[in-house]
Parts: C-alpha cells; sequence; structure tokens
C-alpha cells in the first residue's frame, strides 16, 4: 500500500512540475474584471476563483485560551527538518513551498516525516503561530489552502484547509466521567494526543453557484449540515465555525462538545479569524487527481505553488517510540502524550459523494469498547442503575452457565442413546430413569 502512494504521489509531482512551468508567467486580472468575459483569454478565465467561494467562505472563531494560533505554512517547514525513522535525510536543497514534494522520492519503509528543530516540550514560539487583528487577518502568515472539486453537472465542492502548527490533545480534565476515575494522571494536567502539525477542515458544496450544505472536520470524523438547517449560523452568507481549544476541531456552535464518545472539546467566540484573507488557491481534477493554482480577482501571483501539497508525508514529528524521554504513557490505556503528526489535504477525500468522506476512519478495540460502555452509561451504570444492572448480569451469568451445563448434558446422552450390541453383551442402565412394574402393581 505503501509503494503505491509512493507511485501516485511521485506522478502527481511530475505533472506539477510540468504544469509549473507552462503556467509561469505572472497572472494579474483588475479588480470587478467580469470573470466570464469572452475577451479573457481561456487559460487565465480558467483560473480564476469561483466568487462564491469567496464570498460564502467561512469565519473562525479561536477559542480565547487557546495558545496555539493559526501558523504559515512555509515558516512551519522552515523550523522542521526531514526524518526517516528519526533521522535526519542528508543533501537535500533549503526546501520550501516549491520543491517539498521531492522528500516522497526519500520513503524508506516508512514516511518521511517533517520533524521539529529543537525541543518541542519547551513550546518554543514558532509553534504558536500568529494572532489575527481585530479584523480577522493574518499580515505575516498564510495558513488556509483553499482546494475546489469540480464534480460536474453544476456541483463544486470547495475545501477550506487551517493550518496550526501544534495540536494540543485532551488531558485529564476533558474525560467525562465515570472514565476519568480509570485514568490514571500520570503527570499533573498532562495531554495525550498531542501533535506537531495540524490540519483541519470545512467543505462546503455548491450547486449552481449556491451552498447547499457544510462538512466540518473533527478529530477522526465530523458533522454536516444543510445549508438550511437551524444549527448552523451563517453571517452576511458566510458560515460561522468555532475551533475547539488545542485541537482545532471544527464546531457549529460554541459551548462543550463530545467526541469520541468519552472526551470533551471546548469551543468560544474568543477571537475571530478570516481564512481566505491569506490563502492559497487551487483546484483539483478527479480524474488525474492534478492541483493546478487559482487566484482571486485582481490578485498578481508570480508562481505556482502545487509541490508542498503533492508532499505524501508527515507534517510533523513521527510518533516517538515508548522508551524516548519525551514519550509518556496513559497506564492500562496506552494513551501516548505524543503521536504522529497529520498528513497533508490531498489525503482528506477531496472526492466524495455526500458531505461526509466515503470511508470514514475505523475505530479500534478500545475505542469501539469504550463507545458502547458509555452509551450504557447513563441508563445501566449511573449511581444506583449499577446495583441493578450488576444483579441482572450476574443472573443472565448464571442462567447461561446452567443452560450451557444442561445443553452439554443433553448432547453427551444423545450421543450414547444408541449401540449397537452382540447377544451375549449385558445392557448397562446408566443415567436411564424407570419405574418398576412390580412397584406399579403393589398399591393394595
Amino acid at each position: 500500500m505503501v509503494g503505491l502512494c509512493f507511485v501516485a504521489f511521485r506522478w502527481q509531482s511530475i505533472l506539477a512540475l510540468l504544469s509549473s512551468v507552462s503556467l509561469s508567467t505572472a497572472l494579474s486580472i483588475p479588480d470587478g474584471s467580469n470573470t466570464h468575459d469572452s475577451s479573457l483569454p481561456s487559460r487565465e478565465a480558467e483560473r480564476i476563483v469561483p466568487e462564491y467561494v469567496t464570498r460564502h467562505a467561512p469565519l473562525v472563531w479561536l477559542h480565547s485560551d487557546d495558545p496555539f494560533r493559526p501558523a504559515d505554512i512555509l515558516g512551519h517547514v522552515r523550523h522542521t527538518t526531514p526524518m526517516v525513522h528519526m533521522e535526519p535525510i542528508k543533501g537535500l536543497p533549503e526546501l520550501n513551498l516549491d520543491n517539498l514534494a521531492m522528500l516522497n522520492d526519500y520513503w524508506n519503509n516508512g514516511p518521511v516525516s517533517l520533524t521539529a528543530n529543537g525541543d518541542i516540550t519547551s513550546l518554543p514560539t514558532w509553534l504558536l503561530g500568529e494572532t489575527p487583528d481585530e479584523s480577522g487577518k493574518l499580515h505575516n502568515a498564510t495558513s488556509c489552502v483553499v482546494i475546489t472539486v469540480d464534480r460536474g453537472s453544476g456541483d463544486l465542492d470547495a475545501f477550506y484547509f487551517y493550518f496550526y502548527s501544534y495540536d494540543q490533545g485532551a488531558n485529564i480534565t476533558q474525560v467525562l466521567p465515570p472514565m476519568n476515575g480509570l485514568i490514571e494522571d500520570t503527570e499533573h494536567g498532562m495531554h495525550f494526543g498531542d501533535h506537531v502539525g495540524d490540519w483541519e477542515h470545512n467543505m462546503i458544496r455548491f450547486y449552481d453557484g449556491k451552498p447547499t450544505g457544510i462538512y466540518y472536520s473533527q478529530h477522526s470524523s465530523g458533522s454536516a449540515y444543510k445549508w438550511d438547517d437551524k444549527a448552523l449560523s451563517v453571517e452576511d452568507g458566510r458560515p460561522v465555525v468555532y475551533s475547539a481549544w488545542g485541537s482545532h476541531a471544527n464546531w457549529a456552535s460554541p459551548g462543550d462538545h463530545v467526541h469520541d464518545s468519552v472526551l470533551l472539546d471546548y469551543c468560544d467566540a474568543g477571537q475571530i479569524w478570516d481564512p481566505v484573507s491569506s490563502a492559497y488557491y487551487y483546484k483539483f481534477d478527479p480524474e488525474t487527481s492534478l492541483l493546478t493554482s487559482i487566484f482571486p480577482v485582481g490578485k498578481e501571483v508570480s508562481n505556482n505553488l502545487t509541490s508542498f501539497l503533492y508532499y505524501s508525508g508527515i507534517w510533523g514529528d513521527f510518533q516517538y517510540p515508548d522508551d524516548h524521554p519525551r514519550q509518556k504513557i496513559v497506564p492500562y490505556f496506552g494513551l501516548k502524550r505524543y503521536v504522529s503528526g497529520p498528513t497533508g489535504p490531498t489525503t482528506k477525500q477531496l472526492v466524495r459523494k455526500g458531505l461526509f468522506p466515503d470511508h470514514p476512519e475505523r475505530k479500534n478495540l478500545l475505542q469501539w469498547g469504550v463507545g458502547v460502555f458509555m452509551s450504557l452509561y447513563p441508563c445501566c451504570f449511573r449511581g444506583w442503575r449499577a446495583w441493578i444492572s450488576g444483579l441482572a448480569f450476574i443472573g443472565l451469568l448464571v442462567c447461561l452457565v446452567l443452560g450451557i451445563k444442561r445443553s452439554l448434558k443433553w448432547l453427551r446422552t444423545r450421543k450414547e442413546g444408541y449401540k449397537k450390541i452382540s447377544n451375549e453383551e449385558s445392557i448397562p442402565l446408566r443415567e436411564l430413569d424407570y419405574l418398576d412394574d412390580r412397584s406399579l402393581h403393589h398399591r393394595d
């Protein structure tokens, strides 16, 4: 599977290079230009961002206490070192968004990881990103990637990807009862599931330029809404997104949100961020998997930054082994303090039938078991209900044991019930129940 992915991304890298060579001429279109004006060269017209994609772009509320703000994508690359099996790759040129896909050539029975320079436990300032100004704009960072996918027949999906240099996982305060009593707080306030690099996204589906629905990415899954759903907040045609504290999962409302059955996300309207105020735009061809840069009206661009999207490795550190000095493990549950960073936008199922990805992430046995327990907890295990459920379980177990015992006895009796014997062989009664005929007649 890894080999197939490598071949696919290598081919995409070649296509990207050819596209870059053929489209390297600067593009400049005056403000207010009609994107459907027949006087525009057809190639330039095809490379303009549809107006409705930016007009209906999401607005993101960052949590007021979240120290990890949107980060510059290029700045993140420059603060990392590409590694395979935690060993630096030697002989590389200076990496940027125009050549990052070259790292796909260095896969060696494992992915390349953009490993943070220095000790991440000290949280160097570059991991914190940039706080937007009062209007929601970033001035020194480009933290958003917009990818459009034309599905034909008037349907178009627009993916809005948001990048952060650090994702802080949950700690004991974010675990719901009664599971929080089972998890040992090995270090006071220790978070688990932290990773360097974080890609989150929304996807809006359009039909003939009008939005019909939206998807919110949330950890290993997500949620989706029709555009007229009352649970969806829309301001001036733009859906509102609440970014969770630390994890940056996207939610449609403020407050506390449960994910993975047992963990809490915290959201509030802390700091507004307008992601498309500083973004890279692309269109994705579902047939060829080729990405092409597109540009908002009036924006001059002299380069074609697509290479970084074809990079197939990890946008952060690879998960540290258990004996690494930075790694900590939550007893019994095996939760790690640090896990591997994410892969990039092109791995997020850009081609999908509905709003949700066609192939959701599978849950492991532990996640499944916790989910079943937490779904039964309110009705069967909370408070006095636990005693009733316990007695019912014991009764069920006793009935099950007795039933199995009787079934085995019946099978053994049936197996021994028919046996061909010789004329001289005696017939043992074994366990047959009978009545003595004499006793039947001795009732005077």
